[in-house]
């Protein structure tokens, strides 16, 4: 399974926001105080502490745990490059308030005002991002392993169920409030889905974007005659971004595949063009349809 071209191309706030969460669990790890940043019934309910709230928000509290989430937080990008960054940050924060919300409300009924019950982590972001990935993404490949059968989403369900009981109480409570916030976001709740950013905001923040790594746009060039412009394939072929005839191929494009680009917001005609000139290569297939949209 693929979340389409390497790197963070076309998903500039998911590279943001894992920047400022491995940012900031290497501060406070450095300095000893990552363990000290689970949310308690005290800090909400009693003295309200900011730094705590933003704490639990980025850092994580260990260094393995630092790796499956940003692992899956750069497996999710592709939510961003399926309904754009500016909605994409819309569901960040609806996610992020409303898990943090749900937590409140957890911690108001355990009411213990001594211990650090809740983890810090960006859990809300997370969990809320297993809703869309079991509705919207399908299953490509099926395989066994030792007679037990794997789709290519088992290894990303595998992650999160780590994640989900790395500290047990602390952290199974988050994860549930997470995908409670991705569940009311499905649910379109105040019509939230159709939410977006003023331009201007987006605008801003996009200047502020760190240049994108991974598979590399292509450079538009001119043909003498005056033709199309052409863009180099993720193989390194050139394509026409008005989809000439596709070159004959022995592969028909799979319905799984096809079914894959569709969820990433792509139009049906035009992802069945891409993987006849991809060869049934979802990867290469997304990255001339990106190329072609940049453009």
């Amino acid at each position: 399974m693929n979340g389409g071209p390497s790197g963070f191309n076309n998903a500039p706030v998911t590279r943001a926001f894992v920047i400022s969460s491995a940012l900031f669990t290497l501060f406070f790890g450095i300095q000893g105080r990552s363990a000290k940043f689970g949310l308690s019934y005290q800090d909400i309910f009693g003295k309200l502490r900011v730094l705590k709230l933003i704490a639990s928000v980025f850092a994580f509290s260990s260094t393995p745990e630092l790796l499956f989430g940003l692992g899956l937080l750069y497996y999710f990008r592709v939510f961003e490059r399926q309904i754009g960054s500016n909605k994409y940050s819309v569901f960040i924060l609806f996610s992020t308030i409303g898990s943090l919300l749900f937590e409140a409300l957890a911690l108001s009924l355990l009411k213990d005002p001594t211990l650090n019950l809740l983890t810090s982590r960006p859990y809300g972001l997370i969990f809320a991002s297993f809703v869309p990935f079991f509705f919207d993404i399908p299953v490509s490949t099926w395989f066994r392993v030792f007679g037990i059968r794997f789709s290519d989403k088992s290894f990303v369900y595998l992650a999160g169920l780590q994640l989900l009981l790395s500290s047990w109480k602390r952290s199974l409570i988050p994860g549930i409030c997470g995908i409670l916030a991705g569940s009311l976001y499905r649910l379109n709740l105040f019509g939230i889905r159709k939410a977006k950013f003023p331009e201007f905001m987006a605008t801003f923040a996009s200047r502020f974007s760190w240049p994108s790594t991974g598979s590399p746009r292509g450079v538009t060039t001119t043909r003498a005659n005056g033709a199309a412009p052409t863009v180099p394939s993720y193989a390194g072929r050139r394509v026409e971004r008005t989809y000439p005839t596709p070159v004959p191929s022995s592969v028909e494009p799979s319905e799984s595949a096809i079914a894959t680009l569709v969820s990433m917001g792509f139009d049906g005609n035009s992802a069945r063009q891409a993987l006849v000139q991809a060869r049934n290569d979802v990867n290469a297939a997304t990255n001339i349809l990106l190329e072609a949209q940049s453009h």
